[in-house]
């Protein structure tokens, strides 16, 4: 199974920081968002993916490229742990890229990867959300689509505050924490939508929702959406996910998620907690 990561998307809402940068290159704690996107279709056994790139995104390119003259400083002055590291990021996967020449929806963004798809299921993780579980997300996803064919989707359980930020899904339960989707609701009114089920930017799309995205028309915003194609596809199934997920696309998500990140690693955690317990005392 191959992959697409969208990451053409502007991220004003990070301005003036993604002002000359990439909103997936921005840092969690200590990797950029994007390389936690990778690293969890690789651990979902996915090693040929495709990032739909936009204009300046290149430094994701650089990023996931050799460095010839990093790589051959750290090793003159024997820094062989971050060269270790380094090295591993070019090898992680096979990584192609496609740009988007023109802002027009998640929905176009996927469609830009048809050719290189072909025919088969592929999966999909959004440039900007990080997930943390013990099996992968999008592990979890293939073993639902596997079961059930068609195309399947991650959603997680929402408070009403967010449900205005969020596709939303209408669907009968089928068995524990698997729903036959009916329906799915883009960014609904909290008194419009259907269920509090969001989806959170991780699916397996059957190859027929290409067709889908060709004859669709633009939905909300003026743009293609993937939540309007998917609705015309006849077997789609969505499932909770059982672990964390971090939507980096906003401020507030994108500081937690680094404080959380930063406690998931035994060298830094206490000092970390030290240091929260320290401001909440002063404040």
């Amino acid at each position: 199974m191959k992959a697409v990561i969208p990451a053409a998307g502007l991220g004003t809402r990070f301005l003036p920081a993604t002002k000359a940068q990439p909103k997936e290159m921005l840092p969690v704690f200590n990797k950029p968002t994007i390389q936690y996107v990778v690293e969890e279709a690789v651990n979902s056994g996915i090693d040929d993916i495709i990032i739909i790139t936009g204009k300046g995104k290149r430094p994701i390119e650089d990023h996931f490229d050799k460095s010839f003259e990093l790589e051959y400083n750290l090793n003159l002055k024997g820094k062989y742990d971050y060269l270790e590291e380094v090295q591993a990021i070019s090898n992680l996967a096979d990584i192609f890229y496609v740009r988007q020449k023109k802002q027009n929806g998640l929905g176009d963004a996927i469609n830009c990867a048809k050719k290189h798809i072909g025919d088969e299921p592929f999966a999909v993780l959004l440039g900007d959300t990080i997930t943390y579980s013990e099996i992968p997300c999008t592990k979890q996803l293939i073993d639902v689509h596997k079961k059930y064919g068609g195309s399947t989707i991650a959603i997680e359980e929402l408070p009403e505050y967010k449900i205005e930020r969020y596709g939303i899904v209408d669907g009968v339960n089928v068995e524990e924490n698997i729903y036959k989707v009916n329906n799915l609701v883009e960014k609904p009114k909290l008194a419009d939508a259907p269920s509090n089920l969001g989806i959170t930017g991780r699916y397996i799309l059957t190859p027929d929702i290409f067709d889908k995205l060709n004859s669709i028309e633009a939905g909300v915003g003026g743009e293609i959406q993937l939540t309007d194609a998917i609705n015309e596809q006849e077997n789609v199934y969505a499932t909770t996910f059982e672990g964390t997920i971090y939507d980096i696309g906003n401020t507030m998500e994108w500081l937690k998620s680094s404080i959380d990140m930063a406690l998931t690693y035994d060298d830094v955690r206490d000092e970390v907690l030290d240091y929260l317990r320290q401001k909440i005392a002063e404040n």
